[in-house]
């Protein structure tokens, strides 16, 4: 089995993630059958009670999982559905290890870090790798952080049982002062590694600008690492500009050459899509109204989401983040935006906010698109400005509401442990005939889509709900639980209780976000026309 393992040294967000999504685009390119593995060393079993503050957007699985985002840019970059195996946690180790121990497995031992918690985590990897030719494995925090130490270490004596083929690869920072490229952090950082075991085959240099040749033959010198192993990751504008920049500095032959592998012929398939991201031919501006707007990695997936509609479409979409606080003093925000956007979320914070961005849209015609929270809110305002129901609210943030329109889940009623208890993960949606939503879908009538939530419409309101002029064009399997949202007398609102933008593709982009930038193309024209209208008179 080979495994190509990825750490970072210096300070944190320096795109470990991107890096290891856009290598292991190229070696799946090149003919290999390749996975990802996330480590992450926090305690929690997983990301779904995390705030987003701190760790940015909870991503969801097929199976459910709750997991780090990094999961999601190797869906989008491998094409493929992962599953929760491949995000290990010190939390999911522990708890593994406790359970044998309370079970007797280890046969009255003290149970150690080193062979026990050491041993757990190379149990996991290997589940998670079974099957494939190459598992890339990313490490998160940096070198030196405490909590990764144990897996360090049991990724130190994988390599050294020998039963694997091993490559480091090691992402460090350049930083540069007065137009010179420093590279003592990164001398350092290597250091840092190599006191615990390990030295790195690769070295991923960020810097502002490329790496020039006086700081990779230093780098080189003081760290063992060849200069074919120095691949320079400097700043571009999108993500997806990564796997070309990598590829172009030979690092499919420096794996080819340490693996002692036969060459592969790689198959550049974003290349059209690469081009268009470069070079678009139309620009809409629309709002993601959300209340972590301080923190865009919190909506990661809508902004990849964009990206996969500019390489498909080439029309560009320049986000303008609306802190939807902001909006209970003034609307001046949602002026000139040719889409609305909301997002999921919880708590009540910021909702009303949301609402009176959804009010905006709907009543100045405006493309909307509404993703689980937001097509709660969608729900909430109709029910009060067209059905009348001043009150109207979701029991999750008015329990007493007199119009509960969005109501807990049943299975959810008496539920006290936060995590993992959500409606979770891949579900069947069924569309209805002629409805928008079948347009969109190109009439499949069962799509499977990704959720997460604990909140309903609830059915004692469907009807009437229905009656202000409202379609739900998608419900489950019993048809119990409504799915898509639409307005009789618009062709460019439709909102969804699932995550969409879980799914989307670089080359098989979500079908709601695609159509809602093509409906604000079309809605930013009418508006330049009728202003050259308006002009000529």
């Amino acid at each position: 089995m080979h495994y190509i393992v990825i750490t970072g040294g210096v300070i944190s967000g320096l795109g470990k993630g991107t890096i290891t999504s856009s290598l292991a685009y190229l070696l799946k390119n090149s003919g290999y059958r390749v996975t990802n593995i996330k480590i992450d060393p926090y305690l929690n079993y997983d990301a779904g009670t995390m705030n987003p503050y701190q760790h940015g957007e909870v991503f969801v699985l097929d199976d459910g999982g709750e997991v780090d985002l990094d999961l999601g840019n190797y869906e989008r970059f491998l094409d493929t559905n992962l599953t929760s195996d491949n995000n290990i946690t010190t939390g999911k180790v522990y708890k593994e290890v406790i359970e044998k121990e309370r079970m007797g497995d280890y046969l009255g031992s003290t149970v150690q870090i080193i062979p026990h918690i050491t041993n757990e985590i190379k149990n996991k990897i290997r589940k998670a790798a079974k099957g494939y030719d190459i598992a890339l494995i990313e490490v998160g925090g940096t070198v030196g952080d405490i909590e990764s130490m144990p897996f360090l270490e049991a990724l130190r004596q994988m390599k050294s049982e020998k039963n694997d083929d091993m490559i480091f690869g090691h992402v460090t920072l350049i930083p540069e002062t007065g137009g010179e490229q420093k590279t003592k952090p990164t001398q350092h950082s290597v250091k840092e590694l190599r006191a615990i075991g390990i030295q790195p085959d690769i070295l991923f240099c960020r810097s502002e600008h490329p790496l020039n040749s006086e700081a990779r033959k230093k780098i080189s010198l003081f760290t063992d690492v060849k200069e074919s192993g120095i691949i320079s990751i400097y700043n571009v504008k999108n993500v997806y500009f990564v796997p070309e920049l990598m590829e172009k500095q030979h690092i499919l032959d420096l794996i080819r050459e340490i693996y002692n592998a036969d060459d592969h012929e790689f198959n550049y398939t974003l290349m059209n899509f690469v081009n268009n991201i470069k070079n678009p031919k139309d620009e809409v501006t629309v709002g993601i109204i959300g209340k972590y707007i301080d923190m865009q990695d919190a909506y990661i997936s809508h902004k990849e989401a964009f990206s996969h509609v500019t390489g498909n479409t080439g029309i560009a979409v320049n986000i303008k983040w609306i802190d939807s606080d902001k909006l209970l003093k003034n609307i001046d925000d949602l002026r000139n935006l040719d889409g609305i956007l909301i997002p999921g979320g919880f708590g009540y914070r910021g909702v009303e906010g949301k609402i009176i961005a959804e009010r905006y849209a709907r009543e100045n015609r405006i493309p909307y698109l509404g993703i689980c929270l937001g097509f709660q809110v969608s729900v909430i305002e109709i029910s009060r400005d067209v059905l009348g129901l001043k009150d109207a609210n979701s029991t999750e943030f008015d329990a007493e509401t007199k119009y509960p329109v969005i109501d807990i889940l049943p299975e959810q009623k008496g539920v006290k442990n936060l995590g993992g208890t959500m409606r979770l993960g891949a579900k069947n949606v069924i569309i209805k005939e002629g409805t928008l939503a079948s347009k969109i879908y190109d009439g499949q009538k069962i799509i499977s889509e990704r959720h997460r939530h604990r909140f309903e419409v609830n059915p004692v309101y469907i009807k009437d709900i229905e009656n202000a002029g409202v379609i739900f064009s998608g419900t489950d399997d019993e048809g119990i639980r409504m799915e898509i949202m639409e307005l009789k007398d618009r062709d460019n609102y439709i909102a969804t209780q699932y995550h969409a933008e879980f799914k989307s593709r670089p080359l098989n982009p979500s079908r709601v976000h695609l159509y809602f930038i093509k409906k604000s193309l079309e809605y930013k024209k009418l508006k330049e026309d009728k202003l050259y209208e308006r002009n000529i008179k």
